[in-house]
């Protein structure tokens, strides 16, 4: 069973532009997260969900580990409601394992809900699982019903679902991540969401995190996933219990707090004008790694993206992305770092976050 990280929402229009894009969208949103990594990232934020109502909507609740993994939480965690919906055109729907053993697969793709308000053992074996979930849904059939629309997570009654949520949880298409984060926070929504780690740089984006309305889950930014490619003939790297993995940069997302945001990061450097080269076209030092962070620079600091993963804001300010980045961007050139080291012969082309630390730190 696999947690969804697309099922590709419609790129509108026609003609053969269009086709290519759709196509370009599915091949690139098409990785699904493994069960350990959405357990590993979750068990973090427990203390969030008791009495909540939980939305996956990217999620077919058939095949989706998010679903999977409510289900068989949805008592520890104390839920009061769980809500998952898929779209109708999944690349995988009706082709993966079923949310049910030996039960027969699908033969037709169709968007649909289910809702859940509670998992009791139906069965009597002594345990909260799926088939109990099966055999709730055959006395509560009003439950599982099939959506109007294509699920789209922006089409009406997928939004008035999202209405009665309090946390929303799954993996959005990254083609569409902008779009989604954005009615996330219209709709005032607390999330846990998996993108891809360039999406800090994202204008949308890191004006949330600046903002200090959006910030990186728990794990490891540093971590790459092992996320599961579906299609035969897409390029894989390893095989794990019969499942093809590839290396994909993707992390978390999220506006609920952990205690890993509130951790102090630790700083043993030394400022010297020789290992901390000032940029000649802005008043800041350029610090090449997070660790090299100087303990008694007072001023501005240029830092990799990574940055994130090891920012508290109550220890640090930031301040900017690179000044231009942005523009560049949205113009089409190359993402090229305009904070230049002329004077010792050094061109970055990544990124680099402006910080300050906070004086009373």
């Amino acid at each position: 069973m696999l947690g969804k990280l697309t099922n590709i929402q419609k790129v509108r229009g026609g003609g053969g532009n269009a086709k290519l894009h759709r196509a370009s969208a599915v091949k690139n949103d098409e990785f699904y997260t493994q069960l350990s990594d959405i357990e590993k990232e979750l068990n973090h934020y427990t203390e969030h969900f008791a009495g909540k109502t939980v939305y996956c909507n990217c999620d077919d609740p058939y095949e989706s580990n998010f679903f999977k993994y409510f289900v068989l939480n949805f008592n520890r965690l104390k839920l009061k409601k769980l809500i998952a919906t898929c779209y109708k055109h999944s690349p995988i729907s009706n082709k993966e394992l079923s949310l049910f053993p030996n039960e027969p697969i699908k033969t037709t793709s169709v968007a649909h809900k289910i809702i859940v308000t509670e998992v009791v053992d139906e069965n009597g074996d002594g345990a909260f699982n799926l088939p109990d979930i099966k055999l709730w849904l055959a006395r509560h059939p009003q439950y599982l019903k099939k959506l109007k629309g294509d699920g789209d997570f922006r089409s009406e009654e997928c939004i008035e679902l999202l209405k009665q949520a309090d946390i929303v949880v799954t993996n959005p298409p990254f083609s569409l991540f902008r779009e989604y984060i954005a009615q996330l926070v219209e709709h005032d929504k607390k999330f846990i969401v998996i993108g891809n780690k360039n999406a800090i740089t994202y204008k949308e984006i890191f004006a949330l995190i600046k903002a200090n309305k959006l910030w990186l889950g728990h794990r490891n930014i540093n971590q790459d996933m092992w996320l599961i490619i579906p299609n035969e003939d897409d390029k894989y790297e390893k095989i794990e219990n019969g499942k093809r993995l590839k290396h994909i940069m993707a992390c978390w997302y999220t506006n609920l707090d952990h205690k890993k945001r509130h951790e102090d990061l630790i700083m043993y450097r030394q400022y010297t004008p020789e290992a901390y080269p000032k940029y000649d076209n802005y008043d800041a030092i350029n610090v090449d790694k997070v660790d090299e962070i100087p303990i008694d620079w007072d001023g501005v600091m240029g830092v990799p993206i990574t940055f994130m993963d090891k920012y508290n804001p109550a220890q640090f300010e930031i301040i900017d992305l690179n000044p231009h980045f942005f523009s560049l961007v949205e113009k089409g050139l190359p993402k090229i770092k305009q904070l230049t080291l002329k004077s010792v012969g050094k061109k970055d082309p990544y990124a680099r976050i402006l910080i300050k630390r906070k004086q009373e730190n």
